[in-house]
């Protein structure tokens, strides 16, 4: 299924980024602890490349098919308000956020790793990968990342998005005082 864009995928059109979790926004390791928690790690870079975005106006969801206490810790530390955890259908529901959110699918990108992704990334008109995502998805691509899912890649991806619409240099700016 092609995107819904007849027009070239553009990240200057971007006004929502959408974000895998696991394999995305961590390596995709996880490891279970005997006492029954879980741990994952996440990479303050990407961390700062969120916040970025939603400083810039482009607006920031998450998507993922698992459920856990850790990503609701780490999305409400960076004030990411729309999360959706368990999901399984995720075309479906970028199609829902974009909505709720007030934005065209041809307006929306989605980052993914993995072929649960896949769907999502053929619903929007700015579908990207991390450099280590099924193959797949890196076909399919508007933009694919030169760092791995956990390692960068999600503030690689923000900063292709904003540098193409101008926006990054006042990000910097706004840390040099």
């Amino acid at each position: 299924m092609a995107s819904p864009n007849p027009q070239p995928p553009n990240p200057n059109s971007v006004r929502l980024l959408v974000f895998d979790v696991d394999g995305v926004l961590t390596d995709g390791a996880i490891t279970y602890h005997r006492e029954g928690g879980e741990s994952k790690n996440f990479h303050t870079k990407d961390g700062l490349g969120l916040r970025a975005a939603m400083q810039s106006g482009v607006k920031v969801a998450i998507i993922t098919a698992r459920q856990s206490d850790i990503v609701a810790r780490r999305m409400s530390e960076l004030g990411i308000q729309d999360v959706v955890q368990g999901c399984k259908d995720k075309a479906k529901e970028v199609a829902r956020l974009a909505d709720a959110l007030g934005v065209a699918l041809e307006h929306t990108a989605y980052l993914g790793d993995d072929l649960v992704d896949l769907p999502a990334m053929q619903k929007v008109g700015y579908p990207m990968a991390v450099a280590d995502a099924a193959a797949e998805l890196c076909e399919m691509a508007a933009f694919v990342t030169q760092l791995p899912g956990g390692r960068g890649a999600a503030r690689e991806a923000v900063e292709h998005v904003l540098k193409a619409q101008g926006k990054w240099d006042a990000i910097v700016a706004g840390y040099r005082g």
